[in-house]
C-alpha cells in the first residue's frame, strides 16, 4: 500500500510566498512532527512557499529528512486583481473548472498541476510520502479523486489539515480519507 499524506500548511501570517507561520502555526508544526513520528516517512515534498516548508521543518529536522521543493505544489492564484468578492469567485471556480480570472489560473489548470505531482509520487518506490501544499490546490487535488469535494468542503478545511491518499499495490483505485485536522477552522 502506498500512502501520500497531503498536508495543508499550518497557520501563517499571510498569503505571500515568504509569509511565516504564526506562533500558533509553529506549535502546530511541532504537533505534526509528533503525528508523523511513527508513519515511516521516506520522502517529503513541499511547496516552495515558506509557510509550507516551515510546516514540515520540525519533522524533517527531527528525523534528518530532506525537504524537496516542487513549484507545482504552490498555491493557486485565483486572480492577479484584488477581488472583494473573491469567495464568490472561488465558489464558482469549483463549478466551472475552466473559468479563469485576469492573471489567474483556472481550477482545471491548477488541478492538473497538482495531480501531476501526485501521480509522479504514486509511481515512486517510496511507500510513505508527505506532500505539503495549500488549501485551494489541496481541495482541487481532492476534487480530482472525489468530484463531490467542492467549495463547502474547502471552507471546512483547517490549518493544518491532513488527507491520506492510499493506493493498493494491485494498482486499485486511489482512496482518500481525512485523517487529521485542527480543532479550529480557517
Amino acid at each position: 500500500m502506498r500512502r501520500i499524506y497531503l498536508v495543508r500548511h499550518c497557520k501563517a501570517t499571510g498569503q505571500e510566498p515568504d509569509a511565516a507561520l504564526t506562533e500558533e502555526g509553529v506549535i502546530q508544526a511541532r504537533k505534526l512532527a509528533d503525528f508523523f513520528a511513527d508513519r515511516e516517512i521516506e520522502l517529503i515534498v513541499s511547496s516552495p512557499y515558506e509557510r509550507a516548508i516551515s510546516t514540515i521543518r520540525p519533522f524533517a529536522g527531527r528525523y534528518a529528512k530532506a525537504v524537496v521543493t516542487d513549484d507545482r505544489l504552490r498555491e493557486r492564484v485565483l486572480s492577479a486583481e484584488n477581488l472583494p468578492d473573491w469567495q464568490d469567485k472561488l465558489e464558482q471556480s469549483f463549478i466551472d473548472l475552466d473559468a479563469r480570472l485576469p492573471g489567474g489560473e483556472s481550477s482545471k489548470e491548477a488541478m492538473d498541476r497538482g495531480i501531476s505531482v501526485v501521480y509522479e509520487l504514486l509511481d515512486r518506490p517510496e511507500r510513505n510520502i508527505i506532500a505539503v501544499t495549500h488549501g485551494n490546490l489541496l481541495s482541487l487535488i481532492l476534487k480530482h479523486f472525489d468530484d463531490s469535494f467542492g467549495f463547502e468542503e474547502w471552507k471546512g478545511m483547517t490549518n493544518p489539515d491532513i488527507y491520506e491518499l492510499r493506493k493498493p499495490d494491485d494498482a486499485g483505485k486511489v482512496m482518500v480519507k481525512r485523517i487529521w485536522q485542527s480543532k479550529e477552522r480557517q
